[in-house]
């Protein structure tokens, strides 16, 4: 059940957002975190929503979804992981996993399914805050909207074939249906689809999408190529467009 109100009265309705502020939707079934991390991240100028299951989560993170959110793992009725995996259904919101160090096969799974980073208990919560701002402006890159941009410094749409990639705007169409893809799945296709028919290797992907401080194994690459066939396979059947090269790594095909 979700704990509608945090520390400093911000409340899940939004009625107490203020646009300016970045709002952090924390997901725990352990009250004291959810407290602790509310007043440190509200400390840090941030709104914040908080949830005791991943059930309730769900649906208000899909109804009225904030800038970014936190979920432990280990939660009853609906763990982390399968909240995250209902969430990519629908939604590309960027989510960072709290974990403990025994899991580290979960985060790996995390990342692979399509979270954009993980940390681990106990954590610093100077680090928790780094790692929140990292995505956050990568997320404002990739979203930057024409809008919030001088004219001359807006990325110029990628047109590949059938392929219309327009990082302004975050928005990818393949034959004009619109497909949706996380911060990470757009960074990878972007990386490939700018230097078509060139072969990516996975470092080189994990560069385009990871910041530095984020290790990602081979396995998460192949999963977010993986994401990426599946969606578009969704308003194409017949999409072959990624090719994989054995050893080598990826590439994208514009014929």
């Amino acid at each position: 059940m979700a704990d509608a109100s945090t520390p400093n009265g911000s409340t899940d309705d939004g009625q107490a957002w203020q646009p300016q502020r970045k709002s952090i939707a924390l997901v725990d079934d352990d009250r004291n975190i959810l407290t602790t991390l509310s007043i440190s991240l509200q400390a840090e100028g941030f709104t914040t929503r908080v949830y005791t299951d991943g059930e309730t989560a769900l649906k208000a993170l899909l109804e009225n979804p904030p800038d970014l959110a936190i979920f432990d793992i280990k939660m009853p009725r609906m763990d982390g992981l399968r909240l995250l995996q209902a969430l990519r259904e629908q939604s590309s919101l960027p989510v960072i996993f709290l974990t403990s160090k025994d899991e580290e096969p979960d985060e790996a799974l995390g990342l692979a399914m399509g979270a954009d980073d993980y940390i681990t208990k106990p954590f610093s919560q100077r680090l928790l805050v780094a790692r929140i701002r990292a995505i956050l402006r990568r997320s404002e890159l990739v979203k930057a909207t024409p809008e919030e941009t001088p004219q001359e410094d807006l990325p110029e749409p990628v047109v590949r074939g059938r392929l219309h990639l327009d990082p302004a705007r975050h928005q990818v169409t393949w034959d004009d249906k619109p497909v949706s893809l996380t911060v990470t799945e757009f960074l990878i296709l972007e990386a490939m689809a700018t230097r078509p028919g060139v072969v990516k290797s996975r470092n080189q992907l994990m560069d385009a999408a990871y910041s530095d401080d984020i290790y990602v194994d081979d396995r998460t690459i192949d999963s977010h190529i993986k994401r990426l066939r599946r969606k578009f396979r969704t308003v194409d059947p017949e999409f072959a467009a990624i090719d994989t090269l054995y050893g080598a790594g990826y590439s994208f095909s514009d014929g």
